[in-house]
């Protein structure tokens, strides 16, 4: 049976059509982008180099991009459980989570049109969140006290290669 095409479905994100221009070719842009910095920091380089060997980084990042068109692009390309892996750095701190805000506040300010950084900076921000949510309680910490980081208390900073801001 023949019928017309299925209409192209328009993506909403928080209420708000996905603007046009956010497509695969900028969430690749903005993975590599921001984890060439990552890679580069004088904070998050070591923990991030540590636990991702050399030879493993081309496959991290292609997880990373079926994570962020998932995430945004509402694409079926990822499967997998982020907050495990996270949950076994015991050195991952307050401070980690800032810096890696920023430096992905940075990036995607730098590469997306502004109404695009803002989406992907509001749900990282909501995934550093839950992330700290969890992580507290997997450590027995108390949770009760962790606030959502703003907007407002990430650094301006441009990234600097090898340095912490």
């Amino acid at each position: 049976m023949r019928g017309r095409p299925a209409p192209q479905r328009t993506i909403v994100v928080d209420g708000k059509p996905l603007p046009e221009v956010l497509d695969e070719a900028m969430v690749h842009a903005v993975v590599h982008g921001f984890y060439d910095e990552i890679r580069r920091d004088g904070l998050l380089g070591p923990i991030f180099n540590g636990h991702i060997a050399p030879d493993d980084w081309p496959a991290h990042l292609a997880r990373m991009c079926d994570f962020w068109s998932a995430t945004l692009l509402r694409t079926d390309r990822y499967e997998g459980r982020p907050l495990p892996p996270h949950l076994a750095m015991p050195e991952l701190q307050e401070t980690h989570f800032r810096r890696w805000l920023s430096l992905f506040r940075a990036t995607v300010e730098r590469l997306c049109p502004p109404e695009v950084a803002d989406l992907f900076l509001d749900r990282a921000l909501r995934i550093a969140h839950s992330f700290r949510l969890a992580i507290a309680f997997h450590r027995g910490e108390a949770s009760i006290a962790i606030a959502p980081i703003s907007r407002d208390m990430l650094s301006k900073e441009t990234p600097s290669p090898g340095g912490k801001g």
